[in-house]
């Protein structure tokens, strides 16, 4: 089966982090933070379009200093203390592995970004694809669901992606893909089940219970 798993917020806990880089910029240029709540509902998204939504006023030249300003941040805050994975991910992840099945990420961080973190994790070689909302779509477009249903020649019903955000939901649903929610991420699991998951898991091991069901 193809697993299509998001990262933020859904194996790496990473939803403080993301915030406070966001507020520390917007700092660097001056500008008021926004409150939590609202950079929570924007994660998932590609970066641009994230501040876009956050600052739909500002103007290009604003918004791309923004950009750069977060992303300096975060590589601060994050090499200062890398993000852990959720319990249970690390086990879960490597159990479905053994099973044979196809681990991969679909995830609104950059190229560098993600690889970045791959290198200090170790996990160059661990995942059979991902894709990266700056190579593609962002979400809540599903363009980088069905190129990785196409790299690995399946259809939706032999997939499911699992995420923490209506972003995730929305783009599994507009394929008909199956998908799984975790309420453990950046929005509240009520958002999630307007989207009609198969399943929410509390704690990410429980997809093994379901996995054993397939």
């Amino acid at each position: 089966m193809l697993f299509i798993f998001d990262w933020d917020g859904t194996l790496s806990d990473s939803k403080a982090k993301i915030t406070k880089a966001m507020q520390l910029a917007a700092e660097d240029l001056g500008w008021v933070p926004l409150d939590d709540h609202l950079i929570h509902n924007i994660i998932g998204l590609g970066l641009p379009e994230a501040i876009h939504r956050l600052y739909p006023d500002v103007s290009v030249g604003d918004r791309q200093s923004l950009r750069e300003a977060y992303a300096t941040r975060f590589l601060m805050l994050d090499e200062a203390r890398p993000s852990d994975f959720f319990p249970g991910v690390a086990e879960t992840l490597y159990h479905l592995k053994g099973q044979g099945h196809t681990l991969t990420i679909a995830t609104g961080k950059s190229r560098k970004g993600l690889d970045r973190i791959f290198g200090v994790l170790g996990l160059g070689d661990f995942f059979h694809a991902t894709r990266c909302a700056d190579e593609t779509a962002s979400k809540p477009d599903p363009l980088m669901l069905q190129e990785l249903l196409s790299e690995f020649g399946v259809g939706p019903e032999d997939a499911v992606m699992i995420g923490d955000t209506e972003y995730d939901m929305e783009m599994a649903k507009n394929i008909a893909m199956p998908r799984i929610a975790v309420s453990y991420g950046a929005h509240h699991v009520d958002r999630l089940h307007a989207y009609e998951p198969v399943l929410c898991l509390d704690r990410f091991d429980e997809l093994l219970a379901w996995e054993r069901l397939r």
